[in-house]
């Protein structure tokens, strides 16, 4: 009875009880939660990693560029160089972190009260009315002498009622310096654990490479995320370019137009990466001159601008807004510079991809980057698998790219020639007509066929963007003047000023002098 008795009681003890299940259950969910959520946090802790300098740099420029100052110019000076050099750039969050420091004490010592701006203030006295060509509401209005000057101002400090909401910008810079220095020493520790090197291609997924992107939907997005700067990079920065000059519309985006044909017309990659170290050395320098403008001259001087005097070449403030020269009544608009800086930013991360398609390392990694019209060419079979036939959700989004991306192209080619009638639309309108007489037989054609017809719409879309440019002069500066005298050329050219600022809609009525739609 005794052994019995014992066997009965180990058989009780083996058999798991409800709540012994619940927690055994409970224990391998915390379990595969935490390896969840390790792998995340390391996810995110690459994507910092890989982007967090990005970030820096894009706030440090906004801050500056949101307040146009001396002690700002620094920062745009430091990030504007950087951005091109990469080398430089461990040196520029050094001296930006100890640059900002310096701004934020200087503007804390100038909220004590034994400062009083009153004390050393000018008041600049009032042009006589035949030595310059402001008008009196607009001299009211002008930064010399509508109230009195304080010099401290143009290097960037003023009294406010609150230290904190002054410095706040910067000390969230700062705090993003500290935070970028972070994770940089983060990484390295989780690379000494793991007792290996950094990888020497920054990616998110290292599995996904070229090899596996025909695998499925997902490896294909894994490999666009790790590569989708370095196969469609130079399209992001000529969309970059266009983007900027259709924010500004002024004459200074000219010279981007300017060298967005230079670029188109050289057609091959190789000719493009020859010059495109050139083209980012004259995006940082425009960027820091454009800035310039921006801060001008010391207003404390109580000099106005050579355009403000009264001379035989009279300047209207619209004409001087569109020049974006420096003035103390049409102060340029700094915050449109950041477009600027996006782009310096994607076109000196092209000129790393240029250098890095170079490396048979990147070339098997992510693949060659060939303009050859005929990649086929000397070859026995095609090594990328047929998706006609839509075997997997992969091919489906193939077929639509390449099978349909093409109508949908021409479709917006007509809707943006029927939009407005001008000139311009009449030849995006012949453009779609003429692709759509060929209809598909235009994609069985030769490819040096396809792509020189191809390249005809690119570069009538340039002109027309450059052209529209140009134009905006007479639309935003001589809009009253072309309403009076010259309407048929606002309906011939569909002149719109996209731009606001240049004059009151109020006072210049489109009712009997605007541009035609359908």
């Amino acid at each position: 009875l005794v052994a019995d008795n014992d066997e009965e009681s180990e058989d009780e003890e083996l058999v798991p009880t409800k709540w012994g299940l619940v927690m055994d259950r409970i224990l391998v969910l915390s379990r595969k939660f935490t390896d969840i959520l390790t792998k995340v946090q390391g996810f995110l802790w690459r994507i910092l990693e890989l982007h967090i300098l990005k970030m820096v740099a894009f706030f440090s420029v906004w801050v500056a560029l949101k307040e146009p100052s001396v002690m700002n110019l620094v920062l745009v000076v430091l990030w504007s160089l950087a951005m091109p050099f990469s080398r430089f750039r461990p040196m520029a969050s050094c001296l930006s972190t100890v640059w900002v420091c310096v701004i934020i004490v200087c503007k804390m010592l100038y909220q004590l009260s034994v400062v009083n701006p009153t004390e050393y203030s000018c008041n600049c006295s009032m042009p006589l009315p035949n030595t310059t060509n402001l008008l009196p509401e607009e001299m009211m209005n002008s930064t010399l002498y509508k109230e009195p000057i304080d010099p401290a101002k143009w290097f960037g400090i003023r009294k406010d009622a609150t230290a904190l909401g002054y410095s706040k910008n910067h000390l969230i810079v700062l705090m993003l310096l500290v935070f970028e220095a972070t994770v940089y020493r983060h990484q390295v520790h989780h690379y000494r654990q793991l007792l290996r090197s950094p990888p020497t291609i920054q990616t998110l997924f290292p599995s996904a490479k070229r090899d596996t992107l025909d695998n499925g939907l997902i490896p294909c997005l894994k490999y666009l995320l790790n590569y989708s700067f370095y196969k469609f990079g130079l399209e992001i920065c000529f969309l970059m370019t266009v983007n900027v000059i259709g924010q500004r519309m002024n004459f200074l985006v000219i010279i981007h137009g300017c060298w967005m044909v230079a670029l188109l017309v050289r057609r091959r990659r190789a000719a493009i990466a020859k010059i495109w170290p050139k083209y980012c050395l004259f995006l940082s320098i425009f960027m820091i001159y454009q800035y310039l403008l921006c801060v001008g001259i010391p207003p404390a001087l109580c000099i106005d601008y050579p355009w403000r005097w009264n001379n035989q070449l009279l300047m209207s403030s619209a004409l001087i807004k569109w020049i974006y020269l420096p003035d103390f009544y049409t102060v340029p608009n700094s915050k449109n510079l950041m477009a600027d800086f996006l782009l310096l930013m994607c076109a000196s991360q092209q000129w790393k991809v240029f250098e890095c398609e170079k490396q048979e390392e990147w070339m098997v990694q992510a693949g060659e980057n060939t303009d050859e019209p005929d990649p086929m060419e000397g070859q026995l079979f095609n090594p990328a698998p047929n998706f006609i036939n839509c075997r997997s959700y992969l091919d489906m989004v193939k077929v639509l790219v390449f099978r349909y991306f093409f109508w949908f192209v021409l479709s917006m080619v007509f809707i943006t020639g029927a939009t407005r009638i001008s000139v311009f639309g009449l030849g995006y309108l012949i453009a779609s007509f003429f692709f759509l007489l060929f209809g598909t037989k235009l994609l069985v054609k030769p490819s040096r066929v396809r792509l020189m017809l191809w390249d005809c719409l690119i570069i009538y879309n340039v002109a027309v963007i450059i052209s529209k440019n140009v134009l905006s002069i007479l639309a935003c500066v001589f809009v009253s003047e072309m309403q009076a005298r010259f309407c048929w050329v606002i309906q011939l050219f569909s002149l719109v000023c996209t731009v606001k600022g240049y004059y009151d809609p109020a006072a210049v009525s489109g009712d009997t002098c605007s541009a035609l739609h359908l």
